[in-house]
């Protein structure tokens, strides 16, 4: 029997809150990695490394590092470790480098950490869905089992790893209770946000023949933002771009219009300053979601509201709430264009070189 258009897609986005519980309970059983490679205070360099959604994710790894760690994390692109060093880390420094791969075998990702395995002072791990690939046996490696996939582009494996590796730096925080209570909460309500996710965004892609789409975030949003833009570009071959919310103001707004939407990730420490912009975004025509912890007299004016819950609790652990929204706004505008979400143009699974 024929499978549907985009099955694959489709189902393993809908799949990620069962992958987010075993990420997160299985990162709680490795407490002792967390220890070893996220916990030593003598490390004066922490690198996420990945390319693609992997260096997306990174970039929110890396911000929740830095937030609740209260020390020095980066998030590069695989290649700028393997191929311009120099001008990216600091070779001398004590360094724990993390590679951050679905398949574990992503050339750039694998190369890179074997070309600074021998330099002294540094230590390797990595974050997959892979136990037996070529980057867990570089380095130790948190697995998200039940992340793994059929579909090239990356949905629930992308939001569980994310959740995986949270939780390991939420294990050596100084507010690890805290931190472990709001991930949980996070975890057990990302069915809700699947269901409510789909309706939303197949509500906004019917709304409107946007001809381009921006997406807007800060800090542990705006990896999200990057990847919301990559899900869309990949499946449906349209154009679309990705700024921190602010820097959207000097310049590249220009390109809005009333065939625009825009989506604002938005974080609680930034909303009002944030909010402004999407308002200002709406006054030049654009279509405005905004996803938010809550609703309320601020988010009025919006044309869709998507609803990223743990309210009073920290942006980095809401970060992953907006992805099945963004996921399925990718995947219904791939379908309206008569694209298959799981064979996008010109990508593999796994980029070799």
């Amino acid at each position: 029997m024929k499978e549907t258009i985009g099955a694959h897609t489709y189902r393993e986005i809908a799949e990620q809150s069962i992958a987010l519980k075993e990420a997160y309970e299985e990162a709680i059983r490795r407490k002792a990695w967390a220890e070893a490679y996220l916990g030593d205070s003598e490390v004066q360099q922490t690198l996420f490394l990945g390319s693609g959604s992997s260096y997306y994710q990174a970039i929110t790894m890396a911000a929740t590092y830095r937030s609740w760690l209260k020390r020095p994390a980066t998030a590069l692109p695989s290649s700028d470790l393997l191929l311009i060093r120099e001008q990216a880390v600091l070779e001398q420094s004590r360094t724990v480098a993390i590679g951050v791969s679905r398949s574990g075998e992503s050339t750039e990702v694998v190369k890179a950490l074997d070309s600074v395995k021998e330099l002294p002072g540094w230590r390797l791990a990595g974050v997959t869905c892979y136990a037996e690939s070529s980057m867990a046996k570089l380095g130790d490696s948190l697995v998200s089992k039940l992340g793994a996939e059929k579909s090239t582009v990356m949905t629930k494996s992308l939001a569980s790893m994310i959740v995986g590796m949270q939780t390991a730096i939420a294990l050596v925080s100084d507010r690890a209770d805290e931190h472990l209570q709001e991930l949980d909460q996070l975890v057990q309500a990302q069915e809700e946000r699947v269901r409510e996710g789909e309706q939303l965004a197949q509500a906004a892609v019917s709304a409107r023949n946007f001809d381009r789409t921006v997406f807007l975030g800060m800090g542990a949003m705006f990896g999200i933002a990057e990847e919301g833009c990559l899900k869309l570009k990949e499946m449906s071959n349209t154009w679309t771009e990705s700024f921190g919310t602010l820097e959207f103001r000097h310049g590249p707004k220009s390109i809005v219009d009333q065939h625009t939407c825009v989506i604002v990730l938005v974080s609680d420490q930034s909303r009002e300053a944030e909010l402004k912009v999407a308002r200002e975004m709406q006054d030049y025509g654009a279509y405005v979601i905004v996803a938010a912890s809550a609703t309320g007299e601020d988010t009025a004016f919006a044309d869709s509201f998507v609803e990223t819950g743990l309210v009073g609790g920290s942006d980095e652990a809401r970060a992953v709430a907006a992805l099945p929204f963004l996921q399925y706004y990718g995947y219904f505008t791939a379908l309206k264009r008569g694209n298959n979400p799981d064979e996008p143009r010109n990508l593999s699974q796994v980029v070799i070189i």
